[in-house]
């Protein structure tokens, strides 16, 4: 909680459409009533940004003000960005999502994955949600990784279980993408959507980004990811790759920062992050810079599968190809089942509205008490859509 003095001495900066007013209130509640550290919100309406605000600090010591370009971690909503790079290449008639994924990358078709289609890897439905080959600390090691997914045998055949695949799904979107493009994705992703679009968004940061990057402070209430990940569990075993331990000490260093891991490492402004959305939600185009087409963007966001307790975390889910919608019982991407984008485990989030041609990007630099849920976060996204 913040003191009163602290309150005081609290601005919130940028702009904010009259009509969007809740959303500022939300914002600044964030600070005086559940110890926000610094956050930014941005939302595009009808084509048209209308929120674009910020406010805090990068730092748990609160000794730097967060600023117009602070970039923030948005944990797996990296894994939406690469699955929307499969998706271009797909709508550039590069990839087919029908087809084996082995028919790009030969050596994938290892231990019985010959049947594992483009599809199912970017919808968390493909069987190859384990690394079992891996050492602590390979997320680190792109090309360790892609060996060791192309040995991991299947958990259970492609398209009969969905399990929200937390480390694998990166490098496997990301070879397909290098494979096809000849780019690692990183680039991939800076030269065909961020560097277009002007969002300044990267997975991987440069050298030179390192000062601008907010710290991220762990929730006093612990990190309910790591509760599910306990010794035998399914996530345990899909986090193998992981370094031990991965916390908010490793998340701040320049390795972990500018190692550009496709699955959770990508790091931007709420304002760029809203854009890549902006232009999802409006069709595949914002501003004369195109995405995708309309058809790629319907095909994108059919629904693949839905469980009430996935393969992984035993979560409910109901995924598309590359993008989350709301299940019975949980909306984070506001009232809309037809909503579709991601959450970030530290609490940030991505969605798109389609009905109401609405895209909104939060980010916040203390992690959230929920499984990519929390109070801060859906405080947001309920005043986004107050006088709608």
């Amino acid at each position: 909680m913040m003191t009163a003095a602290e309150s005081l001495e609290l601005q919130i900066q940028g702009a904010c459409d009259p009509a969007f007013a809740a959303v500022r209130d939300a914002l600044a509640r964030n600070f005086t009533e559940h110890g926000e550290i610094g956050s930014a919100v941005c939302i595009y309406h009808q084509g048209q940004k209308v929120v674009d605000l910020w406010a805090g600090h990068q730092d748990p010591a609160h000794t730097i003000p967060w600023r117009e370009d602070t970039m923030c971690i948005f944990y797996s909503i990296a894994k939406s960005i690469c699955a929307l790079s499969v998706h271009m290449l797909a709508d550039r008639g590069l990839v087919d999502l029908d087809a084996p994924v082995a028919t790009y990358w030969p050596e994938f078709a290892q231990n019985g994955k010959e049947d594992v289609l483009v599809r199912h890897i970017i919808s968390h439905y493909c069987g190859v949600c384990f690394n079992d080959a891996a050492d602590p600390g390979d997320i680190f090691d792109y090309d360790k990784m892609i060996r060791v997914l192309e040995a991991q045998e299947l958990a259970w055949p492609p398209g009969t279980k969905g399990a929200y695949n937390t480390v694998n799904i990166g490098y496997l979107a990301g070879e397909v993408v290098r494979r096809v493009s000849g780019q690692p994705i990183r680039d991939f992703v800076r030269e065909n959507i961020c560097d277009p679009l002007g969002a300044d968004y990267k997975i991987g940061v440069d050298e030179a980004d390192l000062e601008r990057v907010a710290d991220i402070a762990p929730n006093p209430a612990g990190f309910s990811m790591a509760g599910k990940a306990g010794p035998g569990s399914p996530l345990a075993r899909a986090w193998q790759a992981m370094p031990k331990p991965m916390n908010t000490d490793l998340q701040n260093t320049a390795k972990f920062r500018t190692a550009g891991i496709p699955s959770f490492g990508g790091f931007g402004t709420a304002r760029a992050m809203a854009r890549i959305y902006a232009a999802l939600v409006n069709g595949g185009e914002i501003d004369g810079v195109r995405l995708l087409s309309a058809d790629a963007i319907a095909r994108a966001t059919v629904d693949q599968w839905e469980d009430e307790a996935d393969g992984t975390t035993g979560q409910a889910m109901r995924m598309t190809m590359g993008f989350w919608k709301n299940t019975a019982g949980l909306t984070p991407m506001g009232p809309n089942p037809q909503a579709f984008g991601h959450s970030g485990s530290g609490g940030a989030r991505a969605l798109a509205d389609p009905e109401r041609n609405l895209a909104l990007a939060y980010v916040t630099n203390l992690q959230s008490e929920g499984l990519g849920t929390g109070v801060r976060t859906e405080a947001i996204v309920e005043a986004a859509f107050a006088k709608l």
